[in-house]
């Protein structure tokens, strides 16, 4: 599944009517406009729905297009949940672990970039369901690179992570979210 074809929540729709009403106060959007975006975006069920209301406004938002660094001696760094992925993320630790979750993410870029400098730590990534991960400039001294049943090629229309740097002791793990099983 695509990130366009992700189910959008609750909040989601609100903050794209918040910005659908500014570009009207603004004079972006008539009111006719205005109109028919909201009942679009009051009733979206995906990201691609969303997106396609607002995708020929200008943002207010910071772009995340420059480098995000991260870093940590001893201590894990970690980034999970509804976050924004930049464009390019460095991870820096010496003794500690990195895991970034990119499968519940906004991620507004086809292609994301992260570089990781690890000296004993380890690192876990998790990719959006149908995300792609290169990790051929990774390198490992003494320990592995899994990437399970992640392909490495890009595909149209998929998230496509490209990985680099080292670790001289980790591992590097690349992986889909776990399936959750509800029991009857």
């Amino acid at each position: 599944m695509s990130q366009s074809q992700m189910r959008v929540s609750d909040e989601d729709r609100e903050r794209t009517a918040q910005q659908l009403q500014q570009a009207f106060a603004e004079g972006r959007l008539t009111q006719l406009e205005l109109e028919d975006r909201l009942e679009i975006a009051l009733t979206s069920r995906t990201y691609g729905e969303l997106l396609g209301l607002i995708d020929d406004l200008p943002t207010d938002q910071p772009q995340v297009d420059n480098v995000v660094e991260l870093e940590s001696k001893n201590g894990q760094i970690k980034r999970a949940g509804d976050w924004a992925v930049p464009r390019r993320l460095r991870a820096i630790s010496k003794y500690g672990s990195v895991e970034l979750d990119l499968s519940e993410a906004v991620i507004t870029h086809p292609v994301v970039d992260i570089e990781l400098d690890l000296a004993y730590g380890s690192a876990k990534i998790t990719l959006p369901d149908g995300g792609v991960a290169n990790v051929d400039a990774f390198q490992s001294e003494w320990g592995h690179v899994h990437t399970g049943d992640v392909p490495g090629r890009p595909r149209a229309g998929a998230v496509h992570v490209v990985i680099s740097g080292r670790t001289k002791y980790g591992s590097l793990t690349v992986r889909y979210p776990r399936k959750r099983w509800l029991g009857r």
